[in-house]
């Protein structure tokens, strides 16, 4: 029955005939494999071209890597990415390659912005703008079917931006009230007194190192990795996202109010030095490795077939249309240069064109009130300004005021006038410790002045700072307006120069003794500091 069913053509022929008749003609194989090779080589161009076009960019990010054990993991972000992409390489190889020139507008947008990060001294924006180029160069040159394939492992590079400074101040304070609740909630008597705290054993203050931003980032990073490589569905997989955001917050609680528990029950002998930061990457292991394994319980193994339909599907239309001619590519890899060059060689043509201005000096500046001894020794963790005075005066019936002025020009990430990483105090400042700071509005002689107040706790004494920035004539204390007025006035102007302006006054119990001081200085003597800061700007 089985050979009466062949046709009568094929009834002489070998068996192995009808193989050797459905086989590949073997001719255009090698064409096809060397238009992949060079379509390779164009694209390894093309993304060279940011990195060459914004290297000074590029180092600063690997800077903060090796300087930032929080960041440490941006070294393996790119190998997981290729990683990750080499495993898609079958399914790459059967897609179709053409141009996408729109785009090229996403590019040319992302060098626009990295131009606005460039003039108002922005790290985050600078650092951002330049990664999204690697992705956006592989769209623009190899066209929507390719990203789309490689989706994940182009977005995933965006995790090599060490961003996350931000969430610390907002952190530490989540922690300190999650450990000053927790130690109420057992029994145990708590005096708090902002970040710090003291309980019957011993003193506490949860300090940058205890904000858990460390474990957030990892935890995020590895979320993500984590659920695209075990889920298939976009609900589990933004489930388990948001799962490994707000796991290591909570977890980060616990672990702090266990270390202080430690402490305390040990007579202060046990977790009060380095080892309560190994005891924290302990727990922290211990929580990622629970939040993995119950991952893992609802894991979604793809079907054998689920990428067969599709990949012939894409060899069927690569087959039928095939990849763009190699003109097309070379007209876009050329368009990517434009897009990607513009925008570094006109910031080099600006600060060329930038006139050489005369060195800042804040001499001019002279008090109507009597100068007096040194009441702090004191100095805001602030990198090193072009100019610099700081005066103390005696005040109205004998408190005494201080006046710290900083004036910055051609800034760059070494100096910054505006920056997350600018305080009151440094961490391990020995002598001041930052405990407070709030936004407030003060009213002096009919000018209302924004301040941020910050109160700092010595050995045995306190002070009141309030402090806002200076920039193109006019005051802020909000980081974000001044980083606004800086774009402008850069883009405007031609310069950067801007200054902050730090008045501060002890006080003992009450703080509005220092306030009042402070305010009675400012109303005298605010003309003069702006006499004396305009005198500088470019004319």
């Amino acid at each position: 029955m089985t050979s009466s069913s062949l046709p009568a053509a094929d009834a002489g022929a070998p068996a192995s005939a009808p193989a050797s008749a459905t086989a590949s003609p073997p001719g255009p194989a090698p064409k096809a494999g060397k238009s992949q090779k060079a379509l390779l080589l164009l694209a390894v161009a093309a993304l060279l071209l940011p990195v060459l076009a914004y290297f000074s960019t590029a180092r600063s990010i690997v800077e903060i890597w090796d300087s930032s054990g929080t960041f440490t993991h941006g070294y393996v972000i790119l190998p997981i990415s290729l990683w990750l992409a080499w495993q898609r390489r079958a399914a790459i190889a059967q897609l179709s390659a053409a141009p996408c020139w729109p785009a090229l507008l996403a590019l040319a947008a992302c060098g626009a912005a990295w131009l606005l990060g460039e003039f108002g001294d922005v790290q985050i924006v600078r650092h951002y703008a330049f990664v999204a180029m690697l992705p956006l160069v592989v769209l623009a040159l190899l066209g929507k079917r390719i990203a789309w394939a490689l989706a994940f492992p182009l977005a995933f590079v965006l995790f090599a931006v060490p961003f996350g400074d931000v969430f610390i101040n907002p952190l530490i304070g989540v922690t300190a009230d999650f450990t000053v609740w927790a130690l109420r909630a057992t029994g145990i008597p708590v005096l708090r007194d902002g970040t710090s705290f003291s309980i019957p054993t011993g003193n506490w203050s949860v300090v940058e190192a205890c904000s858990g931003v460390r474990y957030l980032i990892a935890s995020i990073t590895l979320g993500c990795l984590y659920a695209y490589l075990t889920f298939r569905s976009t609900r589990r997989r933004a489930l388990f996202i948001v799962a490994s955001m707000l796991v290591p917050i909570v977890a980060n609680g616990l672990r702090a109010y266990m270390i202080v528990m430690l402490g305390h029950l040990s007579g202060m002998t046990l977790a009060v030095g380095v080892d309560h930061l190994i005891y924290g990457w302990l727990f922290f292991g211990l929580v990622m490795f629970l939040l993995f394994w119950l991952g893992s319980l609802w894991r979604e193994d793809a079907p054998a077939d689920e990428q067969a339909a599709p990949d012939r599907a894409a060899a069927e239309a690569a087959a039928s249309a095939g990849n763009a001619p190699m003109r097309s590519f070379a007209a876009a890899l050329l368009a990517i240069a434009v897009c990607v060059g513009a925008w570094p060689a006109y910031a080099a043509w600006l600060e060329q064109r930038e006139s050489a201005a005369a060195p800042a000096s804040l001499s001019g500046f002279a008090s109507t009130w009597q100068p007096a001894a040194p009441f702090a020794q004191w100095k805001p963790s602030y990198p090193a300004a072009n100019a610099e005075l700081q005066q103390f005066y005696a005040g109205q019936a004998g408190h005494p005021v201080g006046l710290n002025l900083l004036y910055y020009r051609k800034q760059d990430h070494n100096t910054k006038l505006i920056s997350s990483v600018n305080r009151m105090a440094a961490e391990k400042d020995p002598n001041w410790r930052s405990v407070a700071s709030e936004l407030r509005e003060e009213n002096l002689g009919g000018r209302v002045l924004a301040v941020r107040e910050s109160t700092l706790s010595g050995a045995g004494s306190r002070m009141l700072v309030w402090n806002w920035y200076w920039v193109d004539g006019r005051y802020t204390a909000n980081d974000y307006l001044g980083k606004v007025l800086q774009v402008k006035q850069k883009a405007l102007q031609g310069s950067d120069d801007g200054a902050a302006v730090m008045v501060f006054s002890p006080y003992e119990e009450k703080p509005e003794v220092a306030r009042a001081a402070m305010r009675a200085f400012l109303a005298e003597n605010l003309a003069r500091v702006d006499a004396a800061l305009d005198a500088n700007r470019h004319k």
